[in-house]
């Protein structure tokens, strides 16, 4: 029996391997100029983000590419993100500083953000960022360069991501992992295939063209995880969208502490499935089955002098190894896979009972069901 387990968890690892052969790369160094260089809007939505302002603006001013304009939007910050927008951007060359409008009743707050953005934006494309997003200078070229190539409506990836607190470092980098175990990266940047879309809303690439015939974020005005569903509006409209590791080119401080990580995680996991019970079900039993059961099997073959059954262990450390390796993650977390594991169970369950008994999520001080 654990002979055919240890084959099942081989079968994952050699998916693992392949699946990323079909994500393209934007690679680290400098690149030839594009000529001609289309405008490009750099377009950031803000609030309560002080902590970010000054290390955002400093990451954008090395950005080498010669046609931008930045634009940033205070979404109703009770902190001093506005006044510190307002200082930082004074020698940040062709950017400008808006305050963003009321929440309109059924909009989330950072669509409604988004939206206002891509209004005021006049670039050929245009580049939605989070604050806690930090960009390498050549960035901006090498991006404009995949979405020729690729004729893409939408380049989107998942950034690396620098963590230091506990569930941070057990929940953030697993984001990666579920990306290469679970979406065919084939059928995701070679088909129009909505359902199989992946995106990460720190880093959202558009064509203008392919923005407008979705109607920019007014497509996606209540989703709690926009991204994932503007992508599929891209596709649904003929627009091509690709997912790109950025992990060479692109670092997202993504929560500061356990209760950001678990707040945010809260209130995407279930929503991110569709709110699907049986999607929810299966993700249970796989994780539990593959990341972490392997935990007490080693203990007991350790236990009992059965040191075979360390071996599944052994394939789910290697499978999260390819995958921090690849992504630019520490390589010493894929140690804690099946406590990472075990976290997402708990957190999915927790958001699936916030769901039925009403109580919603909150964010930024909003309130959202």
């Amino acid at each position: 029996m654990i002979e055919l387990y240890s084959f099942a968890l081989l079968a994952i690892l050699g998916f693992v391997l392949v699946n990323g052969w079909f994500m393209p790369r934007l690679k680290g160094g400098a690149v030839p100029p594009v000529e001609p260089a289309p405008l490009v809007s750099i377009l950031v939505p803000l609030r309560d983000e002080e902590r970010n302002v000054g290390l955002l603006i400093e990451s954008l001013k090395e950005l080498t590419y010669p046609k931008m304009e930045f634009i940033f939007l205070d979404d109703g910050s009770q902190d001093q993100t506005l006044d510190l927008l307002r200082t930082e951007t004074k020698h940040l060359e062709h950017s400008r500083v808006i305050k963003g409008a009321p929440l309109p009743e059924g909009w989330v707050g950072k669509v409604h953000a988004c939206y206002q953005l891509g209004m005021e934006a006049k670039g050929a494309y245009l580049l939605f960022l989070d604050a806690d997003i930090r960009l390498r200078s050549h960035t901006v070229e090498k991006t404009v360069r995949l979405s020729q190539k690729k004729n893409a409506g939408l380049i989107s990836g998942f950034p690396r991501f620098p963590v230091h607190s506990l569930l941070g470092r057990l929940l953030v980098p697993l984001q990666h992992v579920i990306i290469y175990v679970h979406l065919p990266l084939f059928i995701a940047n070679h088909t129009m295939m909505s359902r199989a879309s992946a995106a990460h809303g720190s880093f959202m690439f558009f064509s203008r063209c392919a923005y407008e015939n979705v109607q920019g974020h007014r497509a996606v005005a209540s989703s709690l995880v926009e991204d994932v569903h503007i992508t599929r509006a891209v596709k649904e409209a003929g627009g091509r969208a690709i997912l790109a590791n950025i992990t060479n080119v692109a670092s997202c401080y993504m929560y500061e502490s356990n209760r950001e990580v678990w707040n945010g995680f809260l209130k995407n996991i279930f929503a991110g499935i569709g709110r699907s019970y049986l999607v929810a079900s299966c993700i249970i039993l796989f994780y539990s089955f593959f990341f972490i059961l392997p935990l007490p099997l080693a203990v007991w073959g350790v236990l009992s002098g059965s040191y075979q059954l360390g071996i599944p262990l052994l394939i789910t450390w290697m499978m999260r190894l390819l995958v921090d390796l690849r992504t630019k993650q520490n390589p010493f977390l894929c140690l804690l896979m099946p406590f990472s594991s075990m976290v997402l169970v708990v957190i999915l369950v927790t958001s699936i009972h916030r769901t039925r008994v009403g109580d919603g999520f909150e964010w930024k001080g909003r309130r959202y069901k």
